[in-house]
């Protein structure tokens, strides 16, 4: 897999993937989300390619304090072939490259799998609790 930065050309083929991988809710909107990130940071926008396809995607942040990883999918017929692996790890080179000293990241509490996956590549729980407040009601 080829990991590179994001091009708008791509987001259609980022949307499909993230819907097909459930990472679309109704409170957020992938369209509104891109252009978010690519006015704020679109160095920090990842899109792994297979024989010219875009196969996984990893949105990432870094604030000065702590890094992010948002919108992490892989193709479902690509799954357990290592390249959400692989986009963590590129992610995490590319954070660091910035002097991101640590990442935190969110999995809702029923995405079982997620949750295992990112314990076998190293995340750990913190004990901290998430609280959110929505500025701007997408949908």
């Amino acid at each position: 897999m080829k990991i590179r930065a994001y091009k708008q050309k791509d987001k259609d083929q980022v949307i499909n993937l993230w819907k097909k991988c459930d990472l679309v809710v109704p409170w957020n909107d992938p369209e509104k989300d891109i252009e978010r990130k690519v006015k704020d940071s679109s160095g920090l926008f990842f899109v792994g390619e297979l024989k010219g396809k875009i196969i996984a995607v990893c949105m990432a942040g870094y604030d000065g304090h702590r890094g992010s990883i948002n919108y992490l999918g892989v193709k479902t017929e690509q799954q357990g072939k290592g390249y959400a692996r692989q986009m963590v790890e590129y992610t995490e080179k590319k954070l660091k490259e910035t002097g991101c000293p640590k990442i935190n990241l969110m999995v809702r509490k029923t995405n079982l799998s997620v949750i295992e996956f990112y314990k076998a590549v190293g995340y750990e729980d913190d004990p901290v609790v998430v609280l959110s407040k929505r500025l701007i009601q997408d949908m």
